[in-house]
């Protein structure tokens, strides 16, 4: 069900995203909004000064594999709900790579 919430174009996947600043720990995938369509994520930093932001990349560059140069926001860097390009994979890549995290997260 957390497909619904990633893209393709050419450039490669975009991800809707849910994010959460200020948490206890990064996650990333950390849930699905089925209502917004978009996955959680949850981010230490602070949203302060574009901190969250650069950890918002470096969390799912980490997740997914790839460089942080290969991940960036394309809109929503001031809000809550953000668009995030992720250059390079194609929405089965992307799904393949975090569908272990929810699978793990729903585990008995």
């Amino acid at each position: 069900m957390f497909a619904q919430a990633i893209e393709e174009d050419k450039k490669g996947a975009i991800i809707s995203l849910d994010v959460s600043a200020g948490a206890r720990k990064d996650r990333f995938p950390a849930g699905y909004n089925e209502w917004r369509k978009s996955i959680s994520c949850q981010i230490r930093a602070p949203p302060v000064e574009g901190r969250a932001n650069i950890a918002i990349q470096a969390t799912v560059a980490s997740v997914l594999g790839v460089p942080k140069s290969d991940v960036s926001i394309i809109s929503g860097a001031t809000s809550t709900q953000k668009r995030v390009r992720v250059d390079g994979l194609t929405k089965d890549e992307v799904i393949a790579r975090i569908a272990p995290a929810f699978e793990s997260a729903n585990a008995p």
